[in-house]
C-alpha cells in the first residue's frame, strides 16, 4: 500500500531531481534512498542472497585465502 507525502525541499533541489532523475520517477529515486534507513534490514536473507553468488563466493574465498600469508607474519 502507498502513501501519499508532501515534502518542501530548495528549488535548486527539485529542479536538479526534475533534470536528472525525471519528472515521473523522482518518488522511486527518494524512496530508494530512502528505505535502508527507515525500514528493519533482513540481514539473514540478504546473507542467503549473497551465498548463492558462486562467482562472489569464490572472489571472496579467494581475497581471504590470499591474506594468510600477512597473517602468519605477524609478530605476536
Amino acid at each position: 500500500m502507498q502513501k501519499k507525502l508532501t515534502i518542501t525541499v530548495d528549488e535548486a533541489v527539485y529542479d536538479g531531481l526534475y533534470e536528472i532523475v525525471g519528472p515521473r520517477r523522482i518518488s522511486q529515486f527518494i524512496e530508494d534512498l530512502v528505505r535502508p534507513h527507515v525500514t528493519p534490514a533482513d540481514l539473514s536473507s540478504a546473507y542467503a542472497r549473497m551465498a548463492e553468488d558462486e562467482e562472489r563466493e569464490a572472489e571472496a574465498a579467494a581475497w581471504s585465502n590470499a591474506l594468510l600469508p600477512d597473517v602468519a607474519d605477524e609478530a605476536r
